[in-house]
């Protein structure tokens, strides 16, 4: 049997999720506090809810794509909420990004109801919802895991099992921190670059060129684990590598820095952390026992 789904909340992010699960076999609620935004929806097919608790009615899966916890607890608890009819064996989905305690609060209260809550945040932005592209992080039973996996598959093409209640938020804010502190280090090469004379836009044009080949930053993080990395290992030559070369472009990073009078306090953490970080241990440069920098 392919589950109804009910989907609450359609704004950036919930929009186009739910538009790609318009086409999907099994049937559409919607609700949305504007009432002219659900007419989109209803036009194509998809019965308009009045409330969370009408989203609900006879729906095997909901999503929540709302901003907040105090919104989560609302449209899943409150006076119209989830919980007043979502019959036994409901699972609640939330992909909004919330505390992790929220969310096992949450699934030990949908609990009491027989209801299943699975923490299911996103990751992509709206141009991977639009693409069917985003990547979703469930935290849940294995038995709720199998059933939002078919749904989630319309707006998804990496669906992960990260764990109990609480593990999907946990590993999306581990994804977060490195997307907003990676924003951050572009700021700082952003006033690096402009103090030093270049145009920062065709910077930004370099960046976004040689990470679509390269991977980014997700390209290191191919290892199992976090331990230093021991003698023969297979990844010892391929980050120490990798470590070399980042202490040397950082060295000199800094050093135009100090030239132009700029801070650059993530490039000297970065510096000091690069090495044991990839698990291959401070080089030569960061440790302050190499003056000739390797080439590259």
């Amino acid at each position: 049997m392919t589950d109804r789904v009910g989907f609450i909340g359609l704004g950036s992010m919930g929009a186009p999720m739910a538009k790609r699960l318009l086409d999907r076999p099994g049937g559409l609620n919607v609700y949305d506090i504007r009432p002219e935004v659900v007419r989109e929806y209803t036009e194509a097919g998809a019965t308009e809810a009045v409330s969370p608790a009408t989203a609900a009615e006879q729906a095997g899966v909901v999503c929540i794509a709302v901003v907040d916890d105090a919104q989560v607890r609302a449209v899943i608890a409150g006076h119209e909420g989830i919980l007043r009819t979502a019959a036994p064996g409901t699972v609640i989905a939330v992909h909004s990004t919330i505390s992790d305690t929220t969310a096992e609060q949450l699934a030990a209260e949908c609990a009491t109801h027989d209801v299943e809550f699975v923490d299911a945040p996103v990751s992509g932005g709206a141009p991977g919802a639009n693409q069917g592209r985003l990547a979703v992080m469930v935290g849940g039973s294995d038995a709720a895991f199998e059933r939002v996996r078919e749904p989630f598959g319309a707006f998804a093409d990496l669906i992960v099992h990260a764990g109990p209640v609480g593990a999907g938020t946990r590993m999306k804010l581990a994804r977060n921190l490195l997307h907003f502190v990676a924003f951050t280090a572009a700021t700082e090469a952003q006033r690096l670059a402009e103090t030093a004379g270049l145009d920062i836009t065709t910077l930004g044009k370099v960046v976004r060129h040689s990470d679509a080949v390269t991977g980014g930053p997700g390209a290191i993080m191919l290892r199992d684990r976090t331990a230093p990395i021991e003698d023969h290992d297979f990844w010892l030559p391929i980050l120490g590598h990798v470590r070399d070369l980042g202490e040397k472009d950082l060295t000199l990073a800094l050093e135009l820095g100090a030239r132009l009078d700029i801070p650059l306090p993530l490039t000297e953490l970065a510096l000091h952390g690069l090495g044991s970080g990839l698990g291959v241990g401070p080089g030569l440069i960061a440790t302050g026992k190499q003056s000739e920098r390797p080439s590259s």
